[in-house]
């Protein structure tokens, strides 16, 4: 009877957990130093600075999103090193729907869990090295996405851990894809320059453009703040 008493306590126990659980998933909470307007902050910036502000759609399990990342990633250093660009990085999972799964929305939350230690890009990093075929689903393995954490270095395990498995940040995962969604913007990667969209990095701009735009851009900022 002892054994049959702590198998229900047991079991008892691992549904509260699992409730608890789910009911984190739900809940939007943003990563620390989110930004974006609205009451619910979707945007991760990478050292915000002014007058012009990028904001990068990119979905962790799209191919696309990966060439975009690996092929731009130079060109946004050197906007940021200019002082003069901002960019936040929305993470959505559209992938998810088009594939099967839910390694996009795994991966997404990881990676807010990462920015909440300011390791966002260097996560992000790790995510595109390992990312695998848009039909394979295994960014959903949160053992994986551990492993890909201390890849990136300079991320508390235990933190990392906790935020991750207890989801709490799929609520606002969630909610970036809900709005990405209803917006109609497209298919990702998508460059937001000041709000504008701009055109399809994949088919009609190139580092050069972006850098050409981006700095017409900071000049009309400053020419129309100037007195």
């Amino acid at each position: 009877m002892i054994a049959v008493g702590l198998a229900v306590v047991c079991g008892a126990a691992a549904a509260v957990g699992h409730g608890v659980r789910a009911g984190r998933a739900s809940v939007v909470d943003a990563p620390t130093n989110a930004v974006g307007t609205g009451s619910t902050k979707l945007e991760l910036p990478v050292r915000p600075t002014v007058p012009v502000t990028l904001t990068v759609f990119e979905d962790p399990r799209s191919p696309q999103s990966k060439k975009f990342a690996q092929e731009y990633a130079s060109t946004f250093s050197r906007l940021l090193a200019s002082g003069q660009v901002q960019i936040n990085y929305r993470l959505v999972t559209q992938s998810d729907a088009q594939y099967g799964g839910n390694g996009a929305k795994e991966a997404a939350a990881a990676a807010a869990c990462a920015q909440d230690q300011g390791r966002f890009s260097a996560f992000m990093d790790q995510v595109w090295q390992h990312q695998p075929a848009p039909g394979n689903d295994a960014l959903k393995d949160r053992e994986l996405l551990t492993k890909l954490a201390k890849k990136a270095g300079k991320i508390e395990h235990d933190a990392f851990k906790l935020c991750v498995d207890r989801d709490e940040r799929t609520g606002w995962v969630a909610t970036s894809q809900s709005e990405y969604a209803n917006a109609h913007l497209g298919d990702v990667p998508i460059i937001r320059l000041n709000g504008r969209t701009l055109p399809a990095p994949a088919t009609q701009l190139t580092p050069a453009k972006l850098t050409g735009l981006v700095g017409k851009e900071a000049r009309r900022v400053i020419a129309a703040a100037a007195p």
